[in-house]
């Protein structure tokens, strides 16, 4: 488990080089993430100990969300100032994931099952 919490976390801080070294628009674990996803496509599978230290972390992703609390109240002045193009962009991209989701469970919908 500890040396796929590892592989995990090297992941993520080789995303976080290859974005600080090329000055991408993207966060780093999420290109450490798409590392990983590379990683495990060419292995063609998820080892069973990745899965199970990844479901223990997502198990404990409510405690990654009290940092962004505390810091949605200590910035709460700057978000009343900025609620419309807020409230605008939560609304707008609630009805884009709708839309593209709909969309692409119909477009999949349409596919022949496979023989199998």
């Amino acid at each position: 488990m500890l040396g796929f919490l590892t592989l995990i976390l090297v992941c993520q801080l080789a995303g976080e080089l290859t974005v600080g070294a090329l000055g991408l628009p993207v966060p780093g674990p999420v290109l450490g993430m798409l590392a990983l996803f590379a990683l495990l496509m060419i292995r063609g599978e998820v080892p069973e100990a990745l899965e199970q230290t990844a479901g223990g972390l997502l198990r404990a992703m409510s405690l990654l969300f009290v940092p962004a609390g505390t810091g949605v109240m200590l910035h709460f002045r700057l978000l009343g100032e900025a609620l419309v193009p807020l409230g605008v962009a939560l609304v707008v991209s609630t009805l884009a994931t709708i839309a593209v989701t709909g969309l692409l469970m119909r477009w999949l919908g349409r596919r022949e099952p496979r023989d199998g």
